[in-house]
């Protein structure tokens, strides 16, 4: 992140604008939609920026800069044709810890002016930075289009009413749910539609409506790594959740779509590691729902596919909690695209078999005899550590030596890499890989060569 922002109260703070032409005009009506006091120093006026200097909008201070101007100000717009000048200014506003804005020079800028789209008191603002200005309109286009003109109406009602609903309901959670709830339903639409009677109705009523709160545990299936493979439904809870418990596998894009008041606990386990237990992750999940939270387990790929989200949600179950499963899109599913292995073909393989390295707790023994025929593409999930005592139970079994295979390091994400070779060669491929990793066994696996298409430029390791 470059640039962070910020919205600033520039209400009565003196702002001194350097530039009265059509460059400075556009920062100086902004400035007064913001309620600033607002001085200019140019040596003549355009005819716009004359105009709102008879409304008595702008002060006029000189026509020549100097330093003494500087005395008192809050923020600077420095918006000449002289370049030499807007250095000086640059430089001497950075000396007094001013900030300063030098127009079209984001290397003589302090801070820089985002696009915004106003539906005041809601405000959106957003920016590339200077890198692509007409991605960046054309985003706002986007934007602009979707939020309705009447959306500020919203925000002033719940404003007024928001003291009111902070003493009826004392308890934070009570509140925020009490708002989630109105927001969502026909409150809006009422005022959209001009209707502000029938939502202050709406509202009341919602205010004398008894509802308890009442805690709940999501299941959230991340998906493989890459944000996008996020399902709708799940970006959908993941910014309603009071608290996240997530694994070491979501990536750190997942995590940035989190609501930022939520709280964030990392319960990942990680082979050789002092990690939290099962039972401890299932106790805290019960413990936070019992509080009244919309408590989310986050869970790389998806839940039910070897992410023991089954014992979570039984263990909810059997303690009365509310709860919901929102699916993922697996790890061998994700993964086996983005490296362009078609995980069933009509020719080379009928089906398709997932297992974990790990053994079950019940002391369950793969079978073998399955497992080695080759009318199936075998996906291996967390094998990294059995991969070679697998090979050799394959192969003994029955599958050929030569059996295509691959193993995915990161898949879907930008440092994925497809290692490739036979099963005999399993010990020499593994020494190079990194964890996470997805083991892919089967003849599909020669498509790889063909159909990759993600990092093509890292996309073969072949042995």
């Amino acid at each position: 992140m470059n640039y962070l922002p910020l919205f600033i109260d520039l209400k009565s703070k003196n702002v001194l604008v350097v530039g009265a032409g059509e460059v400075a005009l556009n920062k100086i009506k902004l400035l007064i939609r913001a309620k600033a006091k607002v001085s200019v120093i140019a040596k003549e006026l355009c005819s716009e920026v004359q105009f709102l200097l008879h409304q008595r909008k702008i002060n006029w201070l000189s026509k020549k800069f100097e330093l003494i101007y500087l005395k008192k100000i809050f923020l600077v717009i420095s918006a000449t044709n002289d370049v030499k000048l807007n250095e000086y200014i640059y430089q001497k506003c950075n000396e007094r810890y001013l900030l300063v804005n030098t127009v079209d020079d984001k290397f003589k800028c302090s801070f820089i002016f985002p696009s915004i789209i106003d539906r005041s008191p809601i405000i959106v603002a957003i920016s590339s930075g200077g890198a692509a200005p007409v991605l960046l309109r054309f985003l706002r286009e986007k934007i602009e289009a979707i939020l309705p003109m009447r959306l500020g109406d919203v925000a002033k009602i719940a404003g007024k009413w928001r003291e009111v609903i902070k003493k009826h309901f004392s308890n934070f959670l009570e509140r925020r749910r009490f708002w989630e709830k109105l927001f969502k339903s026909v409150f809006v639409e009422h005022i959209l539609n001009g209707k502000k009677e029938q939502a202050i109705k709406i509202l009341k009523k919602n205010m004398y409506e008894n509802d308890l709160l009442t805690g709940e545990i999501i299941l959230v299936g991340a998906g493989p790594g890459d944000s996008g493979l996020l399902t709708l439904r799940g970006l959908q809870i993941l910014q309603q959740a009071d608290v996240v418990l997530y694994d070491c596998l979501v990536s750190e894009e997942v995590l940035d779509l989190i609501r930022r008041d939520a709280q964030l606990i990392c319960v990942g386990k990680r082979a050789g590691l002092n990690n939290i237990s099962q039972d401890e992750i299932i106790n805290l999940l019960i413990f936070l729902a019992k509080q009244g939270k919309k408590v989310v387990r986050l869970k790389g790929g998806d839940p039910f596919i070897f992410g023991r989200g089954g014992e979570e949600i039984e263990a909810a179950k059997n303690a009365g909690i509310n709860f919901q499963i929102v699916p993922g899109i697996t790890s061998a599913l994700g993964v086996a695209a983005y490296a362009g292995i078609p995980l069933t073909h009509r020719k080379y393989a009928q089906g398709v078999i997932f297992i974990t390295g790990h053994k079950c707790i019940n002391g369950f023994v793969n079978n073998w005899s399955i497992l080695s025929d080759s009318s199936y593409t075998l996906v291996i999930y967390m094998g990294t550590l059995k991969a070679v005592y697998i090979a050799k139970k394959l192969i003994l079994f029955g599958r050929l030596k030569s059996t295509p295979i691959a193993i995915v390091e990161k898949g879907t994400t930008v440092d994925q890499k497809v290692f490739t070779g036979c099963l005999s060669e399993i010990e020499k491929i593994i020494k190079m890989v990194a964890t996470p990793s997805l083991l892919i066994i089967g003849d599909v696996v020669h498509f790889h060569e063909k159909l990759a298409w993600f990092q093509n430029e890292n996309k073969l390791n072949k042995i």
